[in-house]
């Protein structure tokens, strides 16, 4: 039986409206009941991450949540952050001198708010903030404080001037960070061990589950480390190809239920399976 499952959350678990369901609500709290952890691990925030925790009910004491793309992983009863990747200012500066070379907006996260460099903020910038209700504060590189606990560094923009700016980032920037395609308006740097499979493998062993126990659920390019790491690696219908190709089985689409009906094949309604 599956002990695990690590679910992605925009394009997911959320539907188009940025709701949950409420037959997948139900089939996470049936397996909840049978004594499967579950786990929303996101690219988000932590704070863009809280209010479903509390509207699922996924906040007992030997319950977590994985965010900013596997950079945090925090105890949801406590709030206590368990583990934690974070990147230095240089990188913050390198990644801004880019930005600025490829001409492209950035903004950057320490673990309770978001920044922006641009006096002319994007909207693209405006609505991360928006969907997460997470602080936004204006600051210039300079003014960034040195020791900041830097999570994660964004370059967004509108889809076509993205690929262009993806297209000629330098092999020593890709080579140093953990780059991700989170939406086709979001590119997202992380330290280099930084993922989603990195993550969810490192709170499964400290649970002792072994990777044949683990279900993970996504759609997009930062959920790819976690399909390939899975036991039971789930796309949604809605998916990038890559991650079509490389899961194990495709679901529903997010607006169609697809996380319920993969636990009910899986899991509910398949109590007995050998992971």
């Amino acid at each position: 039986m599956y002990k695990l499952i690590a679910i992605d959350m925009d394009g997911t678990l959320l539907n188009d409206q940025h709701k949950v369901p409420k037959d997948v609500r139900d089939a996470l709290q049936t397996a909840k009941k049978m004594g499967v952890s579950i786990v929303l691990c996101s690219g988000r925030p932590l704070i863009g991450m809280h209010p479903y925790v509390k509207e699922l009910q996924l906040d007992d004491k030997d319950d977590y949540l994985i965010a900013y793309n596997g950079a945090v992983t925090q105890n949801t009863q406590t709030h206590e952050i368990v583990a934690e990747r974070t990147l230095e200012y240089d990188d913050l500066t390198t990644l801004y001198d880019l930005s600025k070379e490829l001409d492209t907006f950035i903004h950057f996260f320490d673990t309770e708010n978001i920044y922006t460099p641009h006096a002319n903020i994007s909207p693209y910038t405006v609505l991360d903030a928006f969907l997460n209700e997470i602080p936004l504060h204006y600051i210039v590189i300079d003014h960034v404080p040195t020791d900041l606990r830097l999570t994660k560094v964004m370059f967004i923009d509108q889809p076509e001037n993205l690929k262009r700016v993806i297209s000629a980032i330098p092999a020593p920037i890709k080579e140093h960070f953990m780059i991700v395609q989170s939406a086709p308006h979001f590119l997202e740097f992380s330290r280099a061990d930084v993922s989603k499979g990195n993550a969810v493998k490192e709170l499964a062993e400290e649970r002792g589950i072994t990777q044949a126990e683990v279900m993970t659920i996504g759609d997009n390019g930062n959920d790819l480390s976690m399909i390939q790491y899975a036991g039971c690696g789930v796309a949604m219908d809605n998916g990038i190809p890559e991650i079509k190709e490389a899961a194990d089985f495709i679901t529903h689409s997010n607006n169609d239920s697809g996380v319920a009906h993969a636990i009910q094949k899986f899991v509910i309604n398949n109590p007995g399976h050998d992971a």
